[in-house]
């Protein structure tokens, strides 16, 4: 890849490879630039709460954020900072989704 120019333009097109390379989250294929891990995880958690996926889908992407180095607050901070686009009835519904998926389970914690 040139530039990111051009990194634009084959994903506008489908280019199948360029696309293939785009989403091997692996590390497979040739290098594309990457945020750091920690910063790639809170986003996929992110991007999770944007189309309301279940809980079940929050176990590895909230792992994932754990492991490179997120904390309980950094959970709580990616609802906060995406509440104005994805609007209260999103962050709501994630919320014990992604704490639960943390270890803490609010809704027990509320009884």
């Amino acid at each position: 890849m040139s530039s990111v120019e051009e990194a634009f333009r084959r994903l506008t097109i489908g280019d199948a490879d360029f696309v293939t390379d785009v989403t091997d989250r692996a590390g497979n294929s040739r290098r594309m630039p990457r945020l750091d891990a920690r910063t790639e995880a809170l986003m996929r958690i992110a991007a999770l709460v944007a189309v309301d996926a279940p809980p079940s889908a929050y176990r590895s992407a909230v792992a994932a954020a754990e492991i490179a180095g997120a904390r309980m607050e950094d959970l709580f901070a990616v609802l906060v900072a995406i509440a104005d686009d994805v609007g209260s009835a999103r962050v709501i519904a994630a919320a014990p989704r992604i704490a639960l998926a943390a270890g803490y389970d609010v809704e027990a914690a509320l009884e």
